[in-house]
């Protein structure tokens, strides 16, 4: 009876073993993910910057993010640089500049609300919500039918400037 306990156990034990292992193996192949945490500002500020990169190219992102004047915009650009160092450091044999990145996912949460009192008329206090959010951002390579349809319109555009 001992030894059917002991065999599901070690059985067990090497199915768990396979499945994390095949957790990191697609978790190599798979898109580069970043979170940023606990952001002092409130989500709808963050997320007017977040909607203008969500699915454009990585680096026209970085382009974009560089030259927005909103406050939020500096933290999503150090976000997304870390989105791609950690697609990178999943896909070491791939240049990065040869990958075709885009942000495929883009979101912004609502985190903690600090509750803090302001002195109001005739001895009131009113409350401020001072908010923060939580961002989480994807980047991954291209599918392969958009890339050649964007490889289509470049080589059109370049053909047609020639002209």
């Amino acid at each position: 009876m001992e030894t059917t306990t002991v065999e599901k156990k070690m059985k067990r034990s090497k199915i768990k073993e396979a499945k994390i292992q095949a957790i990191k193996e697609a978790a190599k192949i798979g898109p580069g993910i970043a979170y940023l945490n606990d952001v002092p500002t409130s989500p709808r500020k963050m997320r007017l910057v977040a909607d203008l990169i969500r699915g454009v190219d990585a680096f026209k992102a970085l382009s974009i993010l560089k030259f927005e004047s909103k406050h939020p915009a500096s933290k999503l650009e150090k976000l997304l640089l870390s989105a791609m160092a950690n697609w990178k450091t999943n896909h070491p044999d791939v240049d990065l500049d040869k990958a075709g990145l885009y942000v495929k996912e883009i979101f912004v949460d609502g985190g903690r609300i600090l509750k803090r009192l302001r002195p109001a008329p005739q001895g009131r206090a009113h409350r401020v919500r001072k908010r923060s959010n939580h961002v989480t951002l994807v980047v991954d390579r291209m599918p392969e039918a958009e890339a050649r349809v964007s490889n289509k319109k470049t080589k059109t555009a370049e053909t047609s400037a020639a002209e």
